[in-house]
């Protein structure tokens, strides 16, 4: 699995906790075959990822969701060289 938002995929993206580590897709549902295949996955520890009121995939994640997919979209668009208009194309959706 490839990364093209970080290079170290043995840490947490938000705390830099190194064990419990899950890998979490930012982009889900429909969207997650292209995501995965473009990179847009970042490491979490089980606290920021299930493990707290607060985590990604907890009923008040929701900030720390769109925080995710924010720096995702903009790291693909510096990734690849595209525009605003090729994500929504390709995933439907601007998170900027």
């Amino acid at each position: 699995m490839k990364s093209i938002i970080t290079k170290n995929l043995s840490e947490c993206y938000v705390c830099k906790v190194q064990y419990n580590i899950q890998m979490h897709h930012v982009l889900f549902g429909s969207k997650r075959k292209c995501a995965d295949q473009d990179g847009l996955i970042v490491p979490l520890c089980i606290w920021h990822h299930t493990g707290s009121n607060l985590a990604v995939h907890s009923k008040n994640g929701h900030l720390l969701d769109l925080k995710l997919k924010r720096i995702a979209e903009k790291k693909w668009l510096e990734y690849y060289g595209k525009s605003i208009e090729d994500f929504i194309e390709r995933y439907g959706e601007n998170y900027l």
